[in-house]
Parts: structure tokens; sequence; C-alpha cells
């Protein structure tokens, strides 16, 4: 069995639910929202609302994919959120201020979007009696050192809490790491200066970060979309490199330079850290396992099979699969895309 056999085998159960139904993204014209929505409108829905507060983009969005339908607006209105679910089946939350630097320097204008954006979002989705909720979270949320990651902690404890109250619809989280040439992250960064017959700029050599490419955070959305019972966060296994790795790598695939292309290091940004964790230890104790995924289950409905770890146990950067050579990240590299086509 190739290793695409079980996305066509899983998509039977999402094309039933999503034929017909309307479905909206906000944050939409983001790299996830732009492949994400690629991925719902090949399974026939009704509408797809695109959501975000960008006009430009949302303008450059529909001059490929002209079938949407495009809402200005900003998830820190409720009302305006409440506005655009009227009517809507499912909701992909992936709104968000992800910059690590930026919510540093300006972190209440993380809990305004990341924070009280996902409440208002959830508010909206129960009035609308929205059948699924799923919102995007990220590594960064687990044992948080820098705003983005604890507004986005917040995020999952707003958004997993909210089955706890009833209502009709289901709520859950996703939760990933580095999303390979998804907007502002460093493979975009690495191309521009090989283009630019600049240094590669690396923090520190051996921090590790975890590699998915973004049809795989895609494949984990719409597998929590269909496997949500309420309040879990999904996460997907995906291998990993050092930052140092991931540099050679590209130098060798893309540098006309290739080993000879200098790599400079400039040293860690205030909120980094060296290495990403997406299932802490207490976590651990309360997830179900797969091949493929974790199913973090929220302690209010922990059910009696677990897929118990050693005490202490963590999934992170550093113990996850290790990609050292430059042949396999490269393959990773061909499967991510144009790097124009995600940014």
């Amino acid at each position: 069995m190739t290793a695409s056999a079980p996305w066509v085998i899983r998509s039977r159960v999402r094309e039933m639910k999503l034929t017909g139904s309307t479905i909206l993204v906000t944050g939409g014209t983001g790299s996830f929202g732009n492949r994400v929505a690629t991925k719902l409108f090949a399974q026939r829905p009704k509408q797809i609302r695109i959501f975000s507060r960008d006009e430009k983009k949302q303008w450059e969005m529909a001059r490929s994919h002209p079938d949407y339908h495009y809402i200005i607006g900003d998830v820190r209105d409720v009302d305006r959120l409440d506005e655009a679910m009227r009517g809507v089946d499912f909701v992909f939350h992936a709104a968000a201020l992800k910059q690590v630097p930026s919510c540093e320097t300006h972190p209440y204008e993380a809990v305004k979007t990341n924070v009280i954006g996902s409440y208002n979002a959830c508010l909206a989705a129960k009035a609308n009696k929205v059948k699924t909720f799923v919102a995007l979270s990220t590594d960064k949320a687990v044992k948080p050192v820098n705003a983005m990651g604890t507004s986005k902690a917040m995020m999952e404890k707003i958004v997993c809490a909210q089955n706890e109250f009833g209502g009709d619809t289901i709520f859950c989280c996703v939760r990933y790491g580095n999303v390979m040439g998804s907007r502002g992250s460093v493979i975009p960064l690495f191309r521009k200066q090989i283009a630019e017959d600049r240094p590669l700029t690396i923090t520190v050599p051996h921090m590790t970060r975890f590699l998915m490419t973004l049809d795989d955070s895609v494949s984990l959305v719409l597998h929590a979309m269909t496997k949500a019972k309420g309040g879990e966060i999904f996460v997907r296994k995906a291998p990993a490199s050092t930052v140092q790795a991931l540099a050679e790598a590209m130098r060798i695939k893309y540098s006309p330079r290739q080993e000879k292309h200098p790599i400079e290091v400039v040293g860690i940004r205030p909120g980094e850290k060296i290495h990403e964790t997406l299932v802490n230890e207490y976590e651990m104790q309360r997830c179900t396992e797969s091949k493929e995924f974790f199913r973090i289950h929220p302690e209010y409905k922990i059910p009696k099979v677990l897929s118990r770890q050693p005490l202490g146990a963590e999934y992170s950067s550093d113990n996850t699969q290790q990609l050292t050579s430059a042949e396999k990240i490269g393959g990773l590299l061909d499967r991510m895309g144009k790097i124009s086509e995600l940014t």
C-alpha cells in the first residue's frame, strides 16, 4: 500500500459529510486556508466561505478560486462572526497572530486575536448550531515560553472546554509543528537568501523542529473533523531535523554553490525553544495513539482504554524520527510544493 492510500480510504467518510455542506475558514487567506479550501472544494460542498481581514489577500485568492465566498471581517468582532456563520455546517478556525517576535513585542494583540477572537468564534458557532468546529493550534502552545504560545494555549483551553456546557456543536483542536513553506516559516527565508546569494542564517545549529507538509496538516484537520467527539486535541506524528541539517539540505538542493554556500549562526531569538513538544508528559497519560496520530482526550472525558506511556514521556522534536541526510530532507521539500503557492 502506498503512503497516500490512507488518505484515499478516509476521504470516503469525509465526502459523505462535506458534500452539500457550507464551510467557513477563518484566516482563510493564509497558507493553510488556501490549501484546505482547495481540498474541501473537491468534496463538492454547497459553499466555502473565506473569512479574513486582509482584502488584498482575498482579492489575490479570488483570482485563483473565484467560486469561494469571501467575507471581510476580524475575529475580534463577534457580531461579524455571527453574520458569517449563519447557515454554516463546519468551521475551520485558522485566524491567528502567529509570528513569535511580533507577539513578544505586542502580547496584548496576541490576546485579542488568539484568545478573545477564538472565544468569539466559539460563541458564534454555538449560536448558529455549527456541526463541528476545528481550531488550529501549534507546538508552541505546549509548555509555552512566548506570548504567541501562551495565547494559543489559552485558545486550546477555551475551545476544548466548550463541550462541557452542552450544545449541538462538536469543538476540538489540532496541534502541529512547523509547516514547511508556510508564510513566515524558515524555508521561504532560506530560499530567498539562496536566490540573493546571501548566507543562510540559523539560530542554534542543534535546534530541532518538526517538519510537516501543508497537505499533512490539512489531512490532520480533516481527520479531527471526522473523529472528534468533543474536547480533544489531535496531533499528527511527524519527523524532525536540526536547523543545521535543514540549511545544509537546502543549499545542496537549491544553491548553485551547494556545500560552499555559507551558513551563519545568528543566535536564538526572544521566545524561542531549542526543541518543541507536541504532547507533554501530562497529556501523554490521557492519550490514545494510532500509527499516524495522537488523540489527547479532555480531562472531563477520559476513556477507559488509553495508550499509556511511561510517566514523564513526551512527544517532542528531539525524540521523534530524525531526518539527518540531505536526501531525506530533500524528499520532504519535493512533497512540500512550490513556495509561491503557499505564501
